[in-house]
């Protein structure tokens, strides 16, 4: 964690209760409203930000019209400010209220039973797609908390004041920087483990695998513990569905491990197999997912940097 002077966390601080503070006054489609209106600016003067989107957008869908990614880009800051506007709600959140913007995909709530009734601990495998903390928060306020990796904020006050909302309900976050062996007690009691699994990382914590058809290094934390603990393996995801207004809770199919008798190699496969179920959720949601994430930051060894905008890729110019 970097280490920040003491003015500068109080500052921060101070700036995100008063934010989160202020937005949790307001009804829920007001802070809403009020949460998109700020992505919307974000959007115009992030221009860092934004050439992020843009250049993630061009590897992702180099076939796809300028204008259409464009469109997908002013959805993620949309959806980003969207989730702000609902995480400010949950201090004073019922589980009453949360069913009138939640609803569970029927097939998906099939597949967690059957996990359920497999009898192992559960592994829920999720992008940073619509909203990512509305899913874990609804499932510990409907009865089911869950542990869930995290990386903490840099700024320790912040940090605080988020999990003391997330854990509400019986939630339990568990610090990716030591949670080797928490996680393998969770899974191997029978416990429901989540799991972000779409953002960059190291070669020393990751393998390369395809996404979107270029090789990304991922996580393969998701592997290393389904396949110590024999864990059933469940993508979900909790977009927001406009014509229904609320957001969807969908998963599934079930993703069986793979085993061939080589560790080192059951881990790429099987964490490549996760990372295809992932973007098959981003694909079918693209302007829900944090395309302002640096995904293919790290590459393999020889390869160019792919966010040196200097070296422009092919475009389509409608």
């Amino acid at each position: 964690m970097a280490k920040r002077g003491t003015a500068r966390t109080n500052v921060e601080y101070a700036v995100a209760r008063a934010l989160i503070g202020g937005l949790g006054l307001l009804p829920r489609p007001l802070a809403v409203a009020a949460g998109r209106g700020m992505g919307h600016i974000a959007y115009v003067f992030c221009g860092g930000l934004r050439r992020t989107g843009e250049r993630n957008l061009k590897l992702a869908f180099p076939e796809t019209s300028r204008r259409e990614r464009k469109r997908i880009l002013r959805g993620c800051f949309n959806s980003l400010g969207r989730q702000l506007g609902e995480f400010s709600q949950f201090p004073r959140a019922t589980a009453e209220g949360l069913r009138h913007i939640v609803e569970y995909d029927s097939r998906g709530m099939e597949y967690f039973l059957e996990a359920k009734a497999r009898g192992r601990g559960i592994l829920f495998i999720t992008p940073h797609l619509g909203a990512w903390e509305l899913l874990v928060f609804a499932s510990s306020a409907f009865g089911d908390p869950l542990s869930f990796l995290v990386r903490p904020i840099d700024n320790p006050r912040i940090e605080q004041m988020i999990e003391n909302v997330r854990m509400r309900f019986g939630n339990q976050p568990i610090d990716k920087k030591a949670a080797a062996l928490t996680a393998l007690r969770v899974l191997r009691q029978g416990g429901t483990l989540g799991f972000l699994a779409d953002l960059n990382t190291q070669p020393h914590e990751g393998v390369f695998v395809p996404f979107f058809g270029r090789l990304a290094c991922t996580t393969t934390g998701v592997a290393v513990l389904a396949l110590r603990t024999d864990a059933v393996v469940i993508p979900v995801c909790a977009p927001w569905d406009e014509a229904r207004k609320r957001y969807v809770f969908r998963g599934g199919p079930i993703l069986e491990l793979v085993r061939t008798g080589d560790h080192a190699r059951d881990i790429e496969i099987n964490t490549a197999r996760f990372t295809s179920a992932i973007e098959s959720q981003i694909r079918a949601y693209p302007d829900q997912w944090l395309w302002i994430h640096k995904r293919w930051r790290t590459r393999p060894e020889g390869e160019p940097d792919l966010y040196k905008f200097s070296a422009e890729l092919p475009d389509h110019n409608n």
